[in-house]
């Protein structure tokens, strides 16, 4: 448990999330605009998106489907029965005044998301609903000294907005709750989490009460986040604001407020509004959705094999770590290529080489895994060599860099440079009796005690041969010829 040292004692955090998820779609929820990222200002807008008098909506199946799939994989109640209401708020980018959302009975009710920590730890944090809801439109500030501009294209692009219980009690458990998340829904397709390009925005809830009390205190709305980097700095910054605050004698006023990722603080926005000020109401336009429970049912049958079951998979059947297996599953692309990799070979030294060679190289080069010069069946095809004692590891790391910069296979690699490994005791004697020849003044060392000079002899041979003798028949055959 991670909790505020204030003036006067510790305080605990308490923190809820509200995501809000695009939807994987090519059009809207209620039009058949295109939801695709980009384009000119106002290209992807339909007479309903913008508002016209008379344009009703029609709902998007596919985006039902979506939302349905979401809520399976986060193991929630989907509510068959659901109702689309009006949010009723002004803002310039929100043609029609409301915003169509679920307030009452959402699509997807209560679910939860288990959250992997550091050491192997984990814990599960709930899931208060689901609910779908359109977007709105975006003002634009900075095209023009004096007026503001409305691009639209957003304006009816179909959201999912995942609600949390406030079970979570640190930036860093927050921050490994959005990418499990993430993870959740790239895996099943239904949200690409790309949090660039606004396609998964945050909202985090905060408050803090002194360590021991269970009553909730009140609570600060920092919306839009736009990266878990920038959630961690928010939610440290706003726990010191409000324990100064609360020390200080003063009170939180319940508000909406911004991160200012420039000056590294959140600021005012305007009072938290309550649900009343939005005057909710069911839409007139649109009846209850009522999907059919052996349609939902036919849905999970074709959801994918999810984060945390993969892991349990990876741990039992590669006899992997908790920790490598996290790591190897939080992308979709990385398991998959590790499986590649690791099928009918040693899961364990395929695991090193994906999460420390390869990942490495490939941060250092700014690649994702899907962008690697190197397939998961040649790096395959090289810890197969590893294995049968074709090279050593050593050896490995040299042609793994050539692969790097070639993309020729392993084995071509080796048979060019003539790197195979030696396993013939008696070459790999003959060239021990020339080092211990060559200093026999510290086989004289050895032999009267010093054991640590052994690891010298080990790399004067390594070095003479090239690194291409078998270690242990090295370390062996060393061992034997050094008791004299």
């Amino acid at each position: 448990m991670t909790y505020v040292q204030g003036q006067t004692g510790e305080w605990e955090m308490v923190i809820g999330l509200e995501v809000h998820a695009q939807v994987t779609s090519k059009a809207k929820l209620f039009s058949g605009a295109s939801a695709a990222f980009g384009g000119a200002p106002n290209a992807h807008v339909s007479l309903v998106d913008a508002g016209f008098p008379g344009m009703l909506p029609v709902i998007n199946k596919y985006c039902v489907e979506q939302a349905v799939r979401t809520g399976l994989g986060l193991k929630a109640q989907i509510n068959l029965t659901s109702v689309f209401d009006r949010k009723n708020y002004f803002y310039a980018d929100l043609p029609n005044g409301y915003q169509i959302s679920q307030f009452t009975q959402p699509i997807v009710g209560k679910g939860e998301i288990i959250l992997d920590l550091e050491g192997g730890k984990s814990r599960t944090v709930g899931i208060t609903r689901l609910h779908l809801e359109q977007d709105a439109g975006k003002s634009m500030h900075d095209q023009s000294p004096t007026e503001t501009f409305v691009d639209l294209n957003r304006a009816g692009v179909a959201l999912m907005e995942v609600v949390s219980e406030p079970d979570m009690r640190s930036g860093e458990e927050a921050a490994a709750y959005l990418k499990k998340l993430r993870a959740i829904v790239r895996y099943l397709g239904t949200c690409d989490g790309n949090m660039e390009e606004g396609s998964m925005r945050c909202d985090v809830n905060i408050s803090m009460r002194r360590v021991g009390v269970e009553t909730l205190g009140t609570r600060c709305e920092i919306k839009n986040v736009n990266s878990i980097r920038f959630v961690m700095q928010a939610i440290d910054y706003e726990a010191q604001r409000q324990v100064e605050i609360l020390e200080g004698g003063g009170t939180i006023k319940q508000e909406t407020r911004l991160w200012d990722t420039g000056k590294g603080i959140t600021r005012a926005m305007r009072s938290k509004e309550e649900a009343h000020d939005y005057r909710y109401f069911p839409d007139p336009d649109l009846l209850p959705l009522v999907l059919d429970a052996a349609w939902v049912e036919a849905i999970k049958k074709t959801l994918p094999e999810l984060p945390d079951e993969k892991k349990q998979r990876f741990i039992s059947a590669y006899g992997l770590t908790d920790y490598d297996a996290s790591v190897l599953v939080a992308e979709k692309a990385s398991a998959d290529f590790f499986e590649t990799v690791a099928t009918g070979r040693d899961g364990k030294l395929a695991a090193n080489w994906v999460t420390s060679e390869l990942f490495g190289a490939l941060n250092k080069m700014g690649k994702t895994i899907e962008e690697s010069p190197i397939s998961g069946l040649a790096l395959g095809g090289l810890i197969e060599l590893i294995s049968n004692d074709t090279i050593s590891g050593r050896i490995a790391k040299d042609v793994f860099a050539e692969m790097l910069t070639t993309g020729n296979p392993a084995a071509q690699i080796v048979e060019e440079k003539g790197l195979r490994q030696v396993t013939d005791m008696g070459a790999i004697g003959a060239e021990i009796d020339k080092i211990l020849a060559a200093n026999a003044d510290k086989v004289a060392e050895y032999r009267a005690g010093k054991d640590k000079l052994f690891g010298f002899f080990v790399g004067q041979v390594m070095k003479a041969t090239g690194g291409k003798l078998n270690p242990a028949m090295l370390n062996e055959t060393l061992k034997e010829k050094l008791k004299g």
